[in-house]
């Protein structure tokens, strides 16, 4: 088989809910819904972390975050700006994998595994990057006096340095104007695709939307039914549209693999939706983990289908390895499992039998087939719920199937001995040290000589996401 492109579209807090293939009636999103018709939308594809920094290192690594030292990342869930820690470098990601193939590799938007110069992406496979090295709301909260905004945004958040925009390893610009990031994400996209149409090459669009705070062009927001959220997802849907015009423009459209997903579910509080399921980002409820997925190969998988299989955001790499003709990385154990089965024979079965919820560092809860079971912890009461029945986690049956109760602890104790479990104090056997400088140091400093063209929350209160 020809080797194809790859394109992995990641946004940043999309929700189960919001778009219009996965039931969303206040969100217009035909392109997606498009791509979703010529290809597979997937209803059980998991996020390996229900926040953004382990969730992106798993889809990149094809593990789980505990097994790299990703869970948690550094002194937080998330990692923040000038922060000691990150991805380490030891690591083999999706884009090191495709670069050894002869893949030309470029990432655009959202990184969120590190900033310092050490865990960037170019140490990762990547070419070439533009983008945010975190996310969209790590920047100079404000300018000059307090507003009423800022009782919103935590603590930590308050005093941080300039947001960087970053090309490769030099910040380019401080605190840009967040309502023209997707178009210029766009424009750097396109122009890469245009430059490698020719030959194989690897594209990871990370967006900043739907996250806070949502600065969105006045297109969008005056089209949008759903306020500034919607207008972001709607954003976002215009930007896939253009990037498959593009590669059907040159006429590359048959032989690109285009993947579409989030990195965890919506937080739900300014428009959002996980609609069926129960929870939200930063939980270990349906609702954080589990998240649209769609991918899209024409000519070579049957479009218009839908697969209940369960699969995972760490099974992406071992998959495109296969596609691509790629071994996997060898000395090293990869939680990943190759599903190529399911995106040719619709009758195939995941060979992934189970799927661990780990939430800065703590192993909550397991999946396996139907069953999803919590053993107890100060935050969830010990639970079993049917999720072929029960989406949306509201008929506790621990107490009717205790068979099935005892046989998924086991499957948890024999993962903390494997990956180890913070809420038990077990470290793992079979886990790896993330990425550790001494000396770390912020990308930026604030200079109140900078022209700066604005703080991160100068928005109107009617625009407020």
């Amino acid at each position: 088989m020809k080797r194809p492109n790859i394109i992995i579209i990641n946004c940043d807090d999309l929700g189960y809910g919001d778009l219009g293939c996965y039931g969303s009636k206040k969100n217009k999103t035909p392109a997606i819904d498009k791509l979703a018709c010529d290809g597979i939308r997937f209803t059980n594809f998991y996020m390996a972390s229900s926040v953004c920094s382990p969730s992106r290192a798993a889809l990149l690594t094809g593990c789980y975050p505990k097994r790299i030292g990703f869970s948690p990342p550094g002194k937080f869930p998330v990692l923040i700006p000038g922060e000691a820690t990150g991805l380490n470098p030891e690591e083999i990601t999706i884009a090191g994998i495709l670069k050894e193939r002869g893949y030309s590799t470029k990432m655009i938007g959202k990184w969120h595994c590190g900033d310092q110069p050490e865990f960037l992406p170019a140490n990762f496979g990547f070419d070439s990057y533009y983008g945010l090295p975190y996310s969209n709301d790590m920047g100079r909260s404000f300018f000059g006096k307090e507003t009423e905004r800022l009782s919103l945004i935590p603590d930590i958040l308050k005093s941080l340095p300039p947001l960087p925009l970053i090309k490769d390893r030099e910040v380019m610009q401080e605190q840009p104007d967040q309502s023209s990031l997707t178009e210029r994400y766009v424009e750097q996209a396109i122009s890469f695709i245009r430059e490698n149409k020719d030959k194989n090459f690897f594209l990871y669009l990370a967006h900043m939307h739907v996250h806070l705070p949502h600065y969105v062009p006045q297109r969008f927001l005056d089209q949008s039914d759903n306020g500034p959220y919607g207008a972001a997802v709607e954003c976002i849907d215009w930007a896939t549209d253009a990037i498959t015009y593009e590669i059907k423009r040159q006429g590359i459209d048959n032989d690109t693999v285009i993947i579409f997903t989030s990195d965890n579910g919506s937080n739900t509080k300014f428009g959002g939706s996980n609609t069926p399921l129960r929870g939200k980002k930063g939980t270990c409820w349906e609702g954080g983990f589990r998240v649209p997925f769609i991918i899209r190969y024409p000519e070579k998988i049957s479009g218009n289908r839908i697969c209940d299989e369960i699969m995972t955001s760490m099974d992406i790499l071992p998959t495109i390895a296969r596609l691509s003709g790629s071994d996997l990385p060898e000395g090293r154990i990869i939680d990943g499992k190759d599903m190529s089965g399911l995106l040719f024979d619709s009758s195939s079965k995941s060979p992934r039998n189970s799927f661990f919820y780990y939430f800065n560092g703590g192993l909550y809860a397991v999946r396996s087939g139907k069953w999803k079971y919590f053993s107890g912890s100060p935050d969830y009461s010990e639970a079993l719920y049917n999720l072929d029945e029960d989406i949306s986690e509201s008929n506790n049956l621990v107490n009717d199937y205790p068979d099935i109760r005892i046989r998924l602890n086991e499957l948890m104790e024999k993962c903390r001995i494997d990956l180890g479990d913070n809420l038990h104090g077990t470290r793992g056997t079979n886990v790896r040290p993330g990425g550790k400088v001494t000396n770390p140091k912020t990308l930026t400093e604030y200079n109140p000589d900078n022209p700066y063209i604005m703080a991160m929350y100068d928005l109107s209160n009617d625009n407020w996401g």
